[in-house]
């Protein structure tokens, strides 16, 4: 499947089953960003996929705006 121009916010995206998603959805053309709460994994996979990290509780409204706004700019 082929996602170029598309976009993702990958909740958790710092370890386990978010990292492995994020890495699927680079290696498919997707802008990925990362949204986790552990910032050094977070940035670590980001930087490996040529995405980005964004710090997200996903209990805190703001901040899943503020991943969204990231994927979309």
């Amino acid at each position: 499947m082929e996602l170029s121009g598309s976009s993702a916010v990958v909740t958790g995206g710092a370890s386990g089953i978010g990292a492995a998603a994020a890495r699927q959805l680079a290696a498919r053309g997707a802008k990925v960003v990362v949204a986790d709460l552990q910032e050094d994994a977070g940035n670590a996979v980001a930087d490996q996929i040529g995405g980005a990290f964004c710090k997200v509780d996903v209990t805190n409204t703001d901040d899943i705006i503020n991943a969204v706004e990231m994927a979309t700019s």
